[in-house]
């Protein structure tokens, strides 16, 4: 548990001293907060489709493309992260991102409930718009099935976590 704990908290560290950033991208590519956060914690970017298609590019501001690569360290410590809040830059400001990682263990036409391995569970609301991307291409809501492995990320207000992206990563 302990390893797990410092796992997770070098994989913040260094998501944030990269920037928290979509490394590797091109220069005329850019992420979503949520999709940043989310590549930020270990998904990549053909988890989330290529090309990545911002669903309000000027609402949500564009992350800065970083000029280094991700390295295998980073890679590796991200993989273990299960939750836990990120911060990005766009340029509207820095924007707060709740992410998730784990099963999904209820589904309803509003929310969709997801249990990490160490046991945290939270319920997100399906937020508008919600892009939800299934082994690299766009799909909808109705792909999130029960036993599914997921990334989730998006706006906390409060006690509700709103789902803003959901990524059914390749197998």
């Amino acid at each position: 548990m302990k390893l797990r704990v410092v796992l997770a908290t070098a994989a913040l560290g260094a998501a944030a001293l990269l920037g928290l950033t979509a490394c590797g991208q091109a220069a005329g590519d850019s992420l979503s907060p949520d999709a940043t956060a989310l590549t930020a914690v270990g998904f990549t970017t053909a988890d989330l489709s290529s090309p990545y298609e911002d669903p309000q590019p000027s609402a949500s501001g564009a992350a800065r493309a970083h000029p280094l690569r991700p390295g295998k360290l980073r890679r590796e410590l991200a993989r273990h992260v299960l939750h836990g809040e990120v911060v990005v830059q766009t340029k509207d400001g820095d924007k707060t991102i709740d992410v998730q990682r784990g099963t999904v263990t209820a589904v309803t036409d509003t929310t969709v409930t997801v249990k990490s391995t160490d046991g945290f569970t939270s319920t997100w609301t399906f937020g508008d718009p919600l892009r939800v991307v299934q082994h690299g291409q766009k799909t909808d809501k109705s792909a999130v099935k029960t036993g599914e492995e997921i990334g989730v990320a998006g706006a906390k207000n409060g006690s509700t976590v709103t789902a803003n992206l959901i990524v059914i990563p390749k197998s």
